[in-house]
């Protein structure tokens, strides 16, 4: 079996509802995957509309395009799928020659391809390279590399930063003595200093113990944060007047960046509270769909356990 078939889109029927494609034609999705989500848009938008897709895994963007155009000619929409990353998104956009958008999406978990291709690294289920790149043919930092040569403050910082992993200083301090003896280059490597680092009575409860380490160190090898950041700033300056953003997160982390850059977006005014009238001239840009972020169901979570995390939220652009 295929990745793209073992994909489940996320919160599907959600995304499609909020994006409103009937009268927004022309769709971004900066997160294209294996078109789980574009393969149904796609069939909202017909052939009067634009579908624009957005990937940096090449394996990816072909599966996505053989799949996309399996929708019959006269009933698919004009199709323009971009190799890059959508922290790139000014220039992937102006390459395209695009002169906005009207719906986007992102959907910020890792894909299953990358999760499922043992020797990219992301798993701390099976024994692989610690690489962990998205992007391999343009990223060369790895994980065994942070592993290998951070120091123990700064290997703290990322644990503890991009994960909220509470025993982020001892985990650091467990890896500089192992690469000691030995440097780090298999996954299995640091899933047993992990162990040995967290107390026994604290890995009996909150799932694998190496779970949020791991997820730290993707972060940073692909500067996830950073990335989310810069797209999000742009995707909201490419939609066009009444356009939808959508976007799925899956951790705190994710979810408090969308959340921060929706309402900076939703309330721009930066004068003093105590001023009668606004005097900064900077006036709202979006407005907030749903306040409180939208979670799958209890159907979709036994159907898709990977969905037990994800949260939808909203906003669409004023004008």
């Amino acid at each position: 079996m295929t990745s793209e078939y073992r994909h489940i889109p996320v919160l599907l029927t959600e995304c499609l509802e909020q994006l409103e494609l009937k009268t927004h034609p022309t769709f971004l999705d900066c997160t294209l995957g294996f078109a789980g989500h574009s393969f149904e848009a796609a069939k909202e938008l017909g052939s009067s509309g634009l579908l624009i897709g957005i990937d940096q895994d090449e394996v990816a963007l072909t599966s996505a395009a053989e799949k996309l155009e399996r929708i019959p000619a006269a009933e698919r929409p004009a199709l323009e799928l971009l190799r890059g990353n959508f922290g790139d998104l000014d220039d992937l956009l102006l390459s395209a020659e695009v002169p906005g958008v009207d719906a986007i999406l992102f959907d910020l978990g890792v894909s299953s391809v990358q999760i499922d291709t043992i020797e990219r690294g992301f798993s701390f289920k099976e024994n692989a390279p610690l690489d962990m790149r998205m992007d391999p043919g343009k990223q060369t930092l790895t994980a065994a590399e942070i592993l290998n040569t951070y120091n123990a403050a700064d290997l703290t910082r990322i644990i503890r930063g991009n994960s909220d992993e509470k025993w982020a200083s001892r985990i650091a301090a467990f890896i500089v003595k192992a690469r000691e003896e030995q440097p780090f280059s298999m996954s299995d490597q640091l899933v047993e200093v992990i162990k040995a680092a967290i107390p026994s009575s604290a890995r009996r409860a909150g799932g694998h113990p190496a779970k949020r380490t791991f997820q730290a160190l993707r972060i940073e090898v692909n500067s996830e944060l950073t990335v989310l950041r810069r797209g999000l700033d742009a995707a909201v300056r490419w939609l066009n007047p009444q356009g939808r953003i959508a976007v799925i997160s899956y951790h705190s982390l994710e979810d408090r960046i969308v959340k921060e850059t929706f309402a900076s977006f939703a309330d721009r005014c930066t004068c003093p509270p105590d001023l009668p009238v606004c005097v900064c001239g900077r006036t709202p840009v979006l407005d907030i769909v749903n306040r409180k972020p939208i979670l799958p169901t209890a159907e979709e979570i036994a159907r898709n356990p990977r969905a037990r995390s994800a949260k939808l939220r909203v906003a669409q652009k004023r004008g």
